[in-house]
């Protein structure tokens, strides 16, 4: 018996085994897309250093600015019909898991390099050689690297999409914990300092008192000391002259 054969990381369908293979056999419309959209964008990067070349030898480019910009826009679209069937896709069970996350690699990969394209396309002929030899090729050459693109970290190394997004979610998680640990102290402290001024308002309230207190204490004192001089005087003895 002959056996079907199926796309890498599709998954297998029901009915009779000759319309299986007969479907198995035709071409992946998304890969077929894909494929079409990774020339748009190699044709937008050979465009681009077209104009640069024309810039730079004084020549009118703006037939090759404006083929540029319907080619952006296209690439654009392709794009986001790539994503929408790919979701499509994944939702409906129509691929594995793992296919699912090697095209969604694939198509940040085409983001990844619609920014670029669109970065040099605004550049005007002054970016530097080895960014336009990444864009030529993708950043997929042997001994060429892209500068655009990031080295993956360890710890998001081998994980797929899911727990990419799981994994930032707990980060998200841990540090609003932190955020609200956070706030609370600074609510805490925040009371403590209002305590701490109405203290300071009730002692300087009591200093005012005392202060008017020994004020009067003074004045009494002072008017005593007067009246003490003043019966001192009236008991002078008085000298007689006859």
């Amino acid at each position: 018996l002959a056996r079907k054969r199926l796309e890498p990381g599709l998954a297998p369908t029901g009915g009779r085994e000759g319309e299986g293979l007969g479907a198995a056999m035709a071409p992946d419309p998304w890969l077929s897309m894909y494929d079409s959209t990774c020339h748009i964008a190699q044709e937008i990067a050979e465009k681009i250093q077209e104009r640069n070349r024309c810039q730079r030898n004084g020549e009118n480019s703006t037939k090759l600015n404006v083929t540029i910009r319907s080619l952006l826009q296209n690439l654009k679209v392709k794009i986001d019909q790539l994503k929408d069937l790919l979701l499509r896709a994944i939702s409906t069970r129509q691929i594995t898991q793992l296919e699912g996350d090697r095209r969604q690699n694939l198509v940040d990969d085409l983001l990844t390099r619609q920014r670029q394209l669109q970065a040099s396309y605004k550049n005007d002929g002054t970016e530097p050689d080895v960014i336009r030899s990444s864009l030529m090729t993708g950043g997929v050459k042997r001994g060429v690297t892209n500068p655009w693109l990031l080295e993956e970290t360890e710890e998001t190394s081998g994980l797929g999409f899911g727990e990419i997004r799981q994994q930032q979610q707990r980060i998200i998680e841990e540090q609003d914990a932190g955020l609200d640990a956070l706030s609370s102290v600074l609510s805490r402290q925040k009371q403590m300092g209002q305590e701490i001024g109405n203290e300071l308002e009730e002692q300087n309230e009591i200093i005012d008192d005392l202060t008017n207190l020994v004020a009067n204490t003074d004045d009494k004192l002072r008017s005593q000391t007067r009246h003490v001089k003043m019966v001192d005087k009236s008991q002078l003895p008085v000298e007689c002259w006859w």
